[in-house]
């Protein structure tokens, strides 16, 4: 365990810094037009698809003049499916990612969905201390807290005094998920705050979560995960695994992915473009998943509700999973360390994805500023060019 801080802190500190910074963390392109709700003669006219012409050049600008990326990709969608994707530099539209915190999202989606379903005794409000096996000195949080990140458990920016809770980043055979957990809860961290008193992002908080909803199932989290998101969403690639302890370990296919039996919660998902698009989707359309409803509209909306900027100490605008962009209303994000963000656009209805595979962080925020500066408002443009 003690050799955890030399081999991961250069890797996860700066998923801190960069979250904590990042407002939302040559090519091709394809626009995919929405049918015609009616078919004959007196049939409305098909919806008009937004052009995403600047969008594209914005993109491709940023890989033309970039000396660290080799490709970006992007989805948008809306409600009714996939409106546009983008690839440019080395990317395709099947290029697998690691997301790090952009894994936040689903993994509340997860969450909610295990929260909903009929036969879980899982509830979000419900001190995890009543769910696990093991007592601890968080036993008083519950999973809203450890998610919205104002739990009061110290956060990635005191990574270098985790000690023993290094083990949620470990891939080794030795490591098991629900073990980490007790580690997690039992043993407390310098400067520990009290439940909803301080909004400080990411760390353990995200791994108890996890855990408190595997032990309730008495399931895996990946099995959760395949229930609740896989196969209703028929996603092809998307999983959690734990690449932090290694990531020159990850070689672009999801055979190379590490550590699935102690998943890391807030940053070990991986994806495709298709794979994220119908995620985001289920945030703009009721909850469905093709003709299954995995979230109820109340959740998405529960979702979205500041939780850290009510906190006394540091209050920063933040839902469950969601930044929330106060300068652009009705925005949130979920940006990783890599330089990949998912966004939505309540207002307007439609989300975006967009994908990096550089892994080496020499300027990860460049493509959570380029989305967050440029790519968002062009969209919104877009959008409200069709809208008049």
């Amino acid at each position: 365990m003690r050799r955890f801080p030399d081999l991961i802190s250069r890797h996860i500190l700066a998923l801190s810094l960069l979250a904590l910074v990042s407002a939302c963390g040559g090519g091709g392109s394809s626009n995919t037009p929405a049918p015609p709700n009616q078919i004959g003669d007196n049939a409305p006219p098909a919806p008009v698809t937004p052009d995403f012409t600047e969008a594209d050049a914005a993109f491709k600008s940023f890989i033309d003049e970039s000396l660290v990326f080799d490709g970006i990709s992007y989805v948008v969608v809306d409600a009714g499916g996939t409106l546009h994707t983008g690839t440019f530099g080395d990317h395709t539209e099947d290029t697998v990612v690691m997301l790090a915190s952009t894994s936040k999202v689903p993994a509340v989606m997860t969450l909610m969905a295990l929260e909903e379903d009929p036969a879980s005794d899982f509830s979000m409000s419900q001190p995890i201390g009543e769910v696990l096996p093991f007592g601890g000195v968080y036993a008083d949080r519950t999973p809203a807290h450890l998610v919205s990140n104002t739990s009061g458990i110290p956060g990635l920016r005191q990574l270098t005094l985790y000690g023993p809770h290094l083990c949620q980043f470990s891939f080794a055979e030795t490591i098991e998920f629900e073990a980490c957990g007790e580690v997690l809860l039992g043993v407390p961290l310098p400067d520990s705050h009290d439940a909803g008193s301080i909004f400080d992002y990411g760390g353990s908080q995200w791994q108890l979560a996890g855990v408190t909803a595997a032990v309730s199932a008495n399931a895996t989290w990946n099995q959760l995960v395949d229930q609740y998101l896989t196969s209703p969403c028929e996603l092809e690639v998307f999983t959690f695994g734990n690449m932090w302890e290694d990531l020159a370990l990850w070689d672009g296919t999801p055979g190379s992915l590490r550590g699935q039996s102690n998943p890391n919660i807030e940053g070990g998902a991986i994806t495709n473009l298709a794979d994220y698009a119908k995620l985001l989707q289920v945030h703009l359309n009721g909850g469905y998943c093709g003709e299954t409803q995995i979230l109820t509209e109340a959740a998405l909306a529960e979702m979205r509700v500041d939780r850290g900027g009510v906190v006394a100490e540091d209050p920063v605008p933040y839902g469950m999973g969601w930044w929330i962009n106060t300068d652009n209303p009705g925005v949130y994000y979920d940006p990783g360390a890599f330089g990949s963000v998912s966004f939505l656009d309540i207002e307007r209805g439609f989300g975006g994805y967009v994908a990096i595979d550089d892994y080496t962080r020499v300027d990860a925020d460049a493509p959570a500023r380029l989305v967050r500066r440029d790519i968002i408002p062009l969209l919104q443009s877009a959008f409200d060019a069709v809208a008049e």
